[in-house]
């Protein structure tokens, strides 16, 4: 197993990559991959330094910084990459350290509490001004798919029944394990009726160029405003929609704030198509109905504990129920979600 970098290994690829000598070097918040640091260099800067394990591909790493430098140019709040120098990539690679460097963030916190109050809105506009100027990133314009593919009953069947047949074949010795493996067969036995949700959605989506991986810890507030968006995916269509109710209905909103999130989804997205007209009035209706039905259709995290069990914690676990708590409180107050966006998005 390789062991993570020291303190002194960071200090030398970030005088040989980047050009400074830091005054101190620090744990900085954990990723889910990634070993991160904080370093500060002699004239008082901070900045975030994430290595990067064995087996990460540089070059997609490198579109994926490349994307939130553009969203940055664009005026979206992501911090800026700092290239090495004097080549000026923005992932340094060498003697089996791999790293990148970008401005710290201060003061700021993650959305893993919630969306709450003003944050509705904070949230939605930054989301709206995000999705507009990626809907002109190189890589395409957005386009109109069917809207199965924001959440591929058929995909999922494949998915749940192949990670069945792994489960039974493994001994269960977790309690975690035990409920992973039923809650992936009852998710099985639930798809018919999945599919019945979804016949609502309208025949088409849009997908288009988006952030990829925005989940709550990759979101981060400072009082009511958004301070940053962090850690974009390398460039690749997917539905505007599955990434609004991705932030938006966070299980941990969702579960938190039973009277409130209704109201909230309304203002979030009221917020946004302010700021992103282009966006069909069909996508924001159908946010909610995509994420209930890829909440039911995900086997996230239920089949970690066969493919990193060093990844269940406490708190995975408890994110894991939660999403799957969030997916029947969506389902049963859909009807109801859907009536109050048509009253404020018509």
């Amino acid at each position: 197993m390789t062991l993570p970098p020291t303190a002194p290994d960071i200090a030398g690829a970030l005088s040989v990559h980047y050009g400074f000598t830091p005054a101190s070097i620090g744990e900085g918040p954990s990723g889910t991959a990634t070993r991160n640091y904080l370093a500060e260099d002699l004239d008082g800067r901070r900045w975030f330094v994430k290595t990067y394990p064995d087996g990460t591909d540089p070059a997609a790493e490198e579109q994926a910084l490349a994307l939130g430098e553009y969203a940055r140019r664009a005026g979206v709040p992501v911090p800026a990459v700092r290239p090495t120098a004097p080549d000026g990539r923005l992932v340094a690679a060498a003697d089996g350290l791999s790293l990148s460097v970008s401005a710290w963030v201060e003061d700021a916190e993650t959305a893993e509490g919630g969306l709450f109050g003003d944050r509705w809105a904070a949230v939605g506009e930054t989301l709206g001004r995000l999705h507009r100027a990626l809907a002109h990133h190189p890589a395409g314009p957005p386009r109109p798919v069917p809207a199965r593919q924001a959440c591929d009953v058929e995909r999922a069947e494949r998915r749940l029944r192949g990670l069945l047949a792994r489960w039974t074949a493994t001994a269960v010795a977790s309690e975690f394990g035990r409920w992973a493996r039923q809650t992936a067969a009852d998710r099985l036995g639930a798809l018919p009726g999945v599919a019945v949700l979804l016949e609502p959605l309208p025949p088409e989506l849009t997908v288009q160029v988006v952030h990829g991986d925005l989940a709550s810890p990759n979101l981060l507030l400072r009082g009511r405003e958004v301070a940053a968006v962090i850690d974009f995916r390398p460039p690749r269509p997917r539905s505007a929609a599955w990434e609004l109710g991705r932030i938006v209905l966070d299980p941990r909103t969702v579960l938190a704030r039973p009277d409130d999130w209704i109201p909230g989804l309304a203002t979030a997205l009221t917020a946004y198509r302010a700021a992103n007209p282009a966006l069909p009035t069909a996508d924001l209706l159908a946010v909610p109905r995509v994420a209930a039905g890829h909440l039911a259709c995900s086997v996230y995290p239920l089949s970690e504990p066969l493919d990193d069990p060093a990844a269940v914690t406490p708190a995975l676990e408890a994110y894991g129920r939660a999403r799957h708590q969030a997916g029947m409180v969506l389902r049963e107050h859909l009807d109801e979600a859907e009536e109050v966006l048509r009253d404020v998005l018509r």
